[in-house]
């Protein structure tokens, strides 16, 4: 995935007005993969999940009431818009960004995705959603062996698909500029206007990436080899301190009595 380059000049310091321009160009990629991943796998694709462990449960399981006080076997159409709208647009979101400021430090093509998706797995999945081992729900549906399965399956394809929409999505869409083109491919963006609590820190952020691409040393530290060969030694850093919690929730679930 890479930036329009619009006379970008890597050997020279940007323009403020190159740099928030390309700020905005980010972010738009981030909305788009991370909300597309987000409504079609984490909260289509969860929800689907969720069914199939319902149906595998066994009759013991039905029209009992899981831990978000909805009922096992019953299938509504609030319900499933409700999960899929709140799913795909706060774990969506957040992975797509996530993807945005880790992709330097990810292997390039597919394997990238897959890379991706490990990472959401080891580093989030256990703690917030969908594999928490404090979860009740994996002691009323099941197997659990079953639904350690499809939930890692399912991060995991949601990581591949958040790198899959960044990358056809940003060979497509130019720097915003008066051009038709340009502002049509960022409207997206104004899926944020009814999201005040995330539009104000991403305008501080963008305030703060303008400010500090003032700064020559810093610009070049980014651009360098070494950064990105550090970025990616932490990343393994991270997941090697949180592959036991991982793997400690994992067991738990699977020792449940589902």
């Amino acid at each position: 995935m890479e930036v329009p380059s619009d006379d970008y000049d890597p050997a020279a310091l940007p323009s403020a007005g190159l740099v928030a321009r390309r700020y905005l160009w980010y972010v738009t990629v981030a909305v788009v993969s991370g909300l597309g991943s987000g409504v079609l796998l984490a909260g289509a694709g969860g929800r689907l999940a969720m069914r199939l462990l319902a149906a595998t449960a066994g009759d013991a399981a039905q029209d009992r009431l899981t831990e978000a006080d909805q009922t096992v076997g019953e299938i509504t159409v609030g319900g499933t818009i409700g999960f899929i709208v709140f799913t795909g647009l706060f774990f969506g979101g957040a992975s797509g960004a996530l993807y945005l400021l880790v992709r330097r430090f990810l292997p390039h093509g597919r394997l990238g995705g897959i890379a991706f998706g490990g990472l959401l797995l080891v580093l989030l999945a256990t703690r917030t959603e969908p594999l928490r081992a404090d979860n009740p729900d994996f002691d009323i549906v099941g197997p659990s062996w079953l639904a350690v399965a499809v939930f890692a399956a399912l991060v995991l394809a949601h990581g591949m698909l958040v790198a899959a929409l960044a990358g056809r999505y940003s060979r497509s869409l130019p720097l915003i500029s008066p051009r038709r083109r340009a502002i049509l491919g960022h409207g997206p963006l104004l899926l944020l206007g009814p999201m005040f609590p995330v539009v104000v820190p991403l305008a501080v952020i963008g305030l703060l990436t303008v400010g500090l691409s003032r700064l020559q040393r810093l610009v070049e530290v980014m651009r360098s080899q070494r950064f990105i060969t550090v970025g990616r030694i932490v990343l393994v850093v991270i997941v090697l301190i949180a592959l036991p919690s991982f793997l400690i929730s994992v067991s738990d679930i699977l020792g449940s009595s589902a």
